[in-house]
């Protein structure tokens, strides 16, 4: 029989534990350089178009972009997340899954060339019909990508997801920077999103070697959907929740309005939202493998959560104190209007960050219903309050509203994961103690040496600071690890400081 790790880790006494945490520590690693690599070529792309564009550029993709958001999750089948989740041979739904697909990208691209004029009326601006039925075209590219590439994620096979998507990434990277330098105008965005969806097409089809068949069966299809129904619900309120915030901006306070606060949305919520959404790719296949073994499934939780709080909390600490001079530095001045709900949905990011740790556990475990229903409570609050605040305080009182809402309830689903894994919650206090002191010193010292050194912030001394405020970060949580001497607890901690040269005495 194995023994459990009295230290706290995933890795039990067995040689096959062992090579199977290996294989989640790499997984990891690949899917963290693929977002690191992703995020550095998207933030470069940013801040590139928000120079040339204008805000109201931004609000147009906003549109249409909201447009097929819309359409994608009311349609969402979960068939992807039913199959990782599925212990047994999956090929046999396959090519049904796919046909489906199919049907579906050309279905909804019908739809969008359809409704786009209304979406127009909608929102009171003719330029964003053609937009949105040109954007309208990736529905049928991406319904024709192979449906093997879900192997990648089942079999924690991330290194071949890896080339697959960045190959994507950089293609979009590359037709958006060449357009907008031509054209200088939101054609650009449109151009590199549909470029990006044509190369992930086709090279699902060079890096993995299945190769589907029109073929469809009901009965595979209505097995997948009766996991995939609480996904399907789950995609329509985190629709509602995360895009209806968006919305609501565009239709009450305009395109413009909109454009600040997606772009701040955005910015905002990369760094820390990032962090949970790479453990998360990785833990749900990994937590389907385990979900037998209560003790390994609370293990790896915690150290999952360990990892999110200590990565998070730095991040969303100095992306609220220096996002004024982020936006001055790198976007420009007309974008300053933007940054107090940028800071406000930094501390949003940070609690979805924290939230998003709680998903894979309740689907790898069969339990999809209990995300749909706190889900849903996030939708009942966010409606009851947006309106007030929004008319109130405009974008800053938007953010505001989706703040309160996480807050609440993403503290809910992590308390319903610790009963799961059969796991003590006071333990939590102790999980973000350290982090948040080091967090808050971080914090403080950025400020002091932006007050006492730089009277005008530049591209170096912006770095400057962000090299400050992380070494204050790392050696705070250093010395108190040696001080508290959280050796259990903190053994995540330990790792990622000794990998830093830090030696523990």
């Amino acid at each position: 029989m194995p023994k459990p790790n009295i230290r706290g880790a995933i890795i039990t006494s067995t040689k096959p534990h062992k090579s199977f945490s290996k294989r989640v520590i790499e997984s990891g690693l690949w899917v963290f350089s693929l977002k690191a690599l992703q995020h550095i070529f998207n933030f470069a792309r940013l801040i590139i178009l928000a120079r040339i564009l204008s805000p109201n550029d931004f609000g147009l993709i906003g549109i249409a972009l909201l447009t097929l958001a819309t359409l994608e999750t009311f349609s969402y089948t979960g068939f992807q997340a039913a199959l990782i989740q599925k212990k047994d041979d999956i090929k046999q739904y396959l090519d049904s899954v796919w046909t489906f697909l199919i049907v579906r990208g050309i279905a909804l691209f019908i739809i969008v060339y359809l409704i786009a004029p209304h979406i127009a009326i909608f929102f009171e601006t003719s330029e964003a019909r053609l937009i949105i039925r040109i954007v309208g075209l990736s529905f049928l590219i991406g319904g024709f990508t192979n449906i093997g590439v879900v192997f990648f994620q089942k079999k924690l096979e991330f290194n071949k997801e890896f080339k697959y998507q960045l190959a994507a990434t950089i293609t979009d990277f590359i037709v958006s920077v060449v357009t907008v330098l031509i054209l200088r105008n939101v054609w650009a965005l449109v151009l590199g999103l549909l470029a990006g969806k044509t190369v992930r097409c086709v090279t699902s089809y060079l890096f993995h070697p299945y190769r589907p068949h029109l073929h469809f069966s009901l009965r595979k299809v209505q097995e997948l959907f009766d996991f995939g129904k609480w996904i399907f619900v789950s995609s329509i309120l985190v629709f509602l929740i995360t895009q209806g915030d968006d919305a609501f901006v565009g239709k009450v306070l305009g395109t413009t309005a909109l454009g600040f606060y997606q772009l701040a949305y955005k910015i905002s919520n990369i760094p820390a939202t990032e962090i949970s959404h790479v453990i998360a790719r990785v833990t749900f296949p990994a937590y389907s493998i385990i979900r037998d073994n209560i003790l390994n499934l609370r293990e790896s939780y915690l150290r999952t959560l360990q990892v999110t709080v200590f990565l998070s909390l730095p991040v969303t600490g100095l992306t609220f104190v220096l996002a004024p001079d982020f936006t001055k530095v790198f976007l420009g001045e007309k974008w300053m209007p933007m940054v107090p709900t940028m800071q406000m949905l930094t501390l949003f990011g940070m609690l979805r960050a924290i939230g998003a740790t709680t998903g894979a556990v309740f689907m790898a475990v069969g339990k999809p219903e209990a995300r749909t229903r706190i889900q849903f409570g996030q939708l009942v609050l966010l409606t009851l309050i947006i309106y007030p605040l929004s008319m109130r305080w405009g974008i800053l009182g938007t953010s505001m509203a989706v703040t309160a809402y996480a807050l609440i309830f993403n503290t809910v689903a992590v308390h319903k994961v610790f009963k799961i894994i059969e796991s003590n919650s006071k333990g939590m206090v102790k999980l973000f103690m350290i982090p948040l002191i080091g967090t808050s010193l971080a914090i403080l010292s950025v400020f002091g040496v932006k007050v006492s050194l730089f009277a005008s912030i530049s591209l170096a001394s912006f770095l400057a600071l962000i090299t400050v405020g992380m070494i204050v970060y790392i050696l705070a949580i250093h010395f108190f690890y040696i001080i508290f001497d959280y050796e259990d607890d903190y053994i995540v901690h330990k790792q990622i400081i000794m990998m830093l040269g830090l030696k523990n005495k």
